[in-house]
């Protein structure tokens, strides 16, 4: 017979393509094996008959039901040996013959699919483990929501928001009521889940600020729910950013009206108490606390950031008023004569000096709004999506304290009260039997109904752990602000810095040297050492 082949690669260089396969289904050297799962979807992609696929495999397998880097090295090689016409029941000698050549790449066609089989596999593999990164939450998609003009309705006027979704492509318009009802099902959908918190209503009296700080709050919590997890697959959620039609807060009520909670459809259900650790009640607990501290410090950080953007709002008016009284001063005043001047020329100079100030001002004041407006984009927004999860994994520890685990402990005590009337009944004799029977058909039905709220209460905690792993994989997040608020500052400063280089040739030259008071120069302040003793 002849003999096997050796499942290890021994010959040849291996090509870019390899490593790039290997790192789509080993990221990060996280797992050196390659599941047979994986390697079968990987061969299908090469579209060889399904008898050369088993060659390949035959010719790999190490019986351990997976392959190693080598192996998978191997594979390719023969695959795209076979994608040739060669016949590989004698690989191993057709790959001896590239001695130290690069090895033929195989034709595997586009590779984004196979990403996303390498990832789930990888999730599936190891539910205790959340399996995102934060640049991997951030691709799940941008949502952005803009204020469309205001249509008058019989009474109020209605603000309208367009939504567009980058992974769907898709732009819809949504009213604030069409985010409550949308947020209700999700709440329904995912009670054990991080769901955002909405801003709130005004009926009455909703200037342009509060209906500017609505629509970035109602961005941030769109994308907050578009980059879960749990979320970004889900039906009703592709609904909420797809769907055209009119009335949409009542559709989607309809079109998901009894939808079952995430404990019902989850296989990860009847598991649930495996996996979750022993000390996840201490481990929970800690989490809380930390996250308590972490938003407590990011929001003080927040309210120096919006301090910040007032600052820099603030010089921007302060240069547009200064800009604005320079340009006053350019008018001629009433009845300026010699009278009041004498042979002092100054003011004449200043007034034509002044012309072209105001409008360098104006530009300040420009730059300035611009610096406000960067600092608020890359700090205050940033931080407030921050903390707007923060207050949802708070929102979440509520839900969990005050639902499931209230609701266990009133069905446990309610189930020691029926076990003693039980017994109560029971030493009563026969005139009770009819009784006893009711009671323990009745604790059958609690203990059943206790089972279920301990496997939700399992569940959920498993949950609140996945949640917890969420709150760190955005964690990066905040390097990203500090490195928004580095660039922010260094930018902005250094423009403004060029500006007032560039103004400073006129302010230097709003009298000509011919027209100065001896001795003085440009630089003399009336506050120096060699100003008059009038002036100090």
């Amino acid at each position: 017979p002849k003999p096997k082949m050796a499942a290890e690669l021994s010959f040849g260089s291996v090509p870019a393509l390899y490593r790039e396969v290997y790192d789509i289904v080993c990221p990060s050297g996280q797992d050196s094996r390659v599941d047979r799962e994986m390697f079968v979807k990987l061969l299908m992609k090469s579209n060889l008959p399904k008898q050369t696929l088993s060659s390949i495999w035959d010719a790999v397998d190490n019986k351990s039901g997976y392959l190693t880097r080598n192996g998978l090295y191997k594979a390719l090689a023969l695959t795209a040996l076979a994608q040739q016409g060669k016949n590989i029941e004698d690989g191993d000698k057709l790959l001896e013959n590239f001695g130290d050549q690069e090895l033929p790449r195989p034709a595997l066609g586009d590779l984004t699919d196979l990403k996303t089989l390498s990832v789930k596999v990888r999730r599936e593999r190891n539910p205790c483990v959340l399996g995102y990164r934060f640049m991997e939450l951030i691709e799940l998609d941008a949502i952005e929501v803009d204020l469309i003009p205001e249509k008058k309705g019989l009474i109020l006027k209605h603000v309208e928001y367009e939504v567009s979704s980058r992974r769907y492509k898709s732009k819809v318009l949504r009213r604030y009521n069409d985010f409550v009802a949308f947020q209700e099902l999700l709440l329904i959908r995912f009670p054990y889940r991080m769901v955002p918190r909405l801003p709130p209503k005004k009926m009455i009296g909703a200037d342009k600020e509060f209906i500017e700080g609505r629509r970035k709050s109602l961005r941030r919590f769109l994308n907050l729910v578009a980059r879960h997890p749990s979320f970004s697959e889900e039906s009703l959620l592709k609904f909420f950013l797809t769907f055209n039609g009119a009335d949409m807060q009542h559709v989607i009520k309809v079109q998901f009206r009894g939808i079952p909670d995430e404990f019902v459809t989850s296989p990860l259900a009847v598991q649930a108490k495996d996996l979750v650790p022993m000390d996840t009640q201490v481990q929970f607990s800690n989490s809380r606390d930390f996250v308590r501290i972490l938003f407590n410090s990011i929001s003080r950080i927040k309210e120096v950031s919006d301090r910040m953007v007032a600052r820099s709002t603030g010089l921007a008016a302060d240069m547009l008023i200064f800009g604005k009284e320079l340009s006053v001063l350019t008018n001629d005043p009433p009845a300026l004569s010699s009278w009041a001047s004498g042979s002092i020329d100054t003011w004449s100079h200043l007034q034509n000096g002044f012309k072209g100030l105001s409008v360098e001002f104006a530009v300040l004041a420009d730059k300035s709004q611009k610096q406000a407006h960067m600092e608020d984009d890359c700090l205050v927004e940033q931080l407030q999506y921050f903390l707007d999860l923060l207050v949802s994994y708070k929102d979440l520890c509520d839900r969990h304290e005050k639902g499931v685990l209230s609701d266990h402990q009133r069905a446990l005590q309610k189930m020691g009260q029926m076990k003693k009337r039980k017994m109560s009944a029971t030493i009563q004799g026969k005139e009770q039997t009819a009784l006893v029977e009711q009671l323990e058909a009745r604790i059958i039905e609690q203990e059943s109904e206790i089972n279920n709220m301990e496997n939700r209460n399992y569940f959920s905690l498993h949950c609140v752990h996945m949640e917890t792993q969420l709150i760190h994989a955005n964690m990066e997040l905040l390097v990203k602000i500090m490195e928004g608020l580095l660039s922010t500052q260094v930018k902005g400063h250094q423009e403004l810095a060029q500006m007032w280089e560039n103004i400073s040739p006129k302010i230097r030259t709003l009298i000509p040297p011919t027209a100065r008071s001896p001795g003085t120069s440009p630089a003399t302040s009336p506050m120096s050492e060699t100003a008059p003793s009038s002036f100090r």
